[in-house]
């Protein structure tokens, strides 16, 4: 009987040490859920700015001509998006960090740096896609498309990291054809898929792997 524990035991040993060499296991799960906090301040600016946007136009003492107006919109939802996501990446390599060095790990390994590659070749490919959307005025599509390229990126990614980024993956990219029903509500689409799965997601995860441990 103790025989078999032990063989058991050795058998989910050289499955962690296979899993820690081939996988980024230092993702932590409170990333997800600061990433998801960001996502939905942003989201609430975002609102902010087109609801200031609409409220000046019928004002003739608005300054300046409605190019102006939009490209002064634009410009600030840029702005909010890149902010988003400079806090949402610095908050992950520091929570990610923070536990690499209590699990007395690496950071940066070989399945990290895939897991980051296999993440941003198709988060850049729809990055690119939504500026050809934006280019030719379809608005409306960009807020489903950038859920669909990052769900699929997720999934892309998942082979080296944990396997429930491919489950939040899958419901990015469902997420992302719904709201292509509704052009739109691109916004409260953008906050249930960056802000509120991130943080079901986060809280999750920390509580599967990260805490008391």
């Amino acid at each position: 009987m103790n025989d078999k524990k032990d063989y058991l035991q050795d058998l989910a040993e050289i499955r962690s040490i296979m899993e820690k060499s081939t996988r980024f296991i230092s993702l932590s799960g409170l990333s997800g859920v600061f990433a998801g906090i960001f996502a939905l301040i942003g989201a609430g600016i975002a609102y902010w700015l087109i609801s200031d946007f609409f409220n000046q136009l019928p004002t003739e003492n608005s300054t300046g001509t409605f190019g102006e107006l939009l490209l002064s919109l634009e410009l600030k939802l840029l702005a909010t998006a890149l902010g988003v996501l400079f806090l949402a990446l610095l908050s992950a390599y520091f929570f990610s960090s923070r536990k690499a060095k209590k699990l007395q790990q690496k950071i940066w390994t070989k399945s990290s740096k895939l897991a980051i590659i296999n993440l941003f070749v198709p988060l850049c490919t729809g990055g690119l896609f939504c500026i050809v959307l934006f280019h030719y005025n379809f608005i409306g599509l960009i807020a489903p498309s950038m859920l669909i390229f990052y769900g699929l990126a997720l999934i892309n990614s998942s082979k080296f990291t944990l396997d429930e980024i491919r489950f939040l993956g899958c419901l990015e990219i469902i997420l992302g054809f719904i709201a292509c029903f509704f052009i739109g509500h691109g916004i409260l689409f953008w906050a249930i898929g960056f802000g509120a799965l991130h943080i079901i997601y986060g809280i999750s995860m920390y509580y599967k792997y990260d805490y008391k441990k």
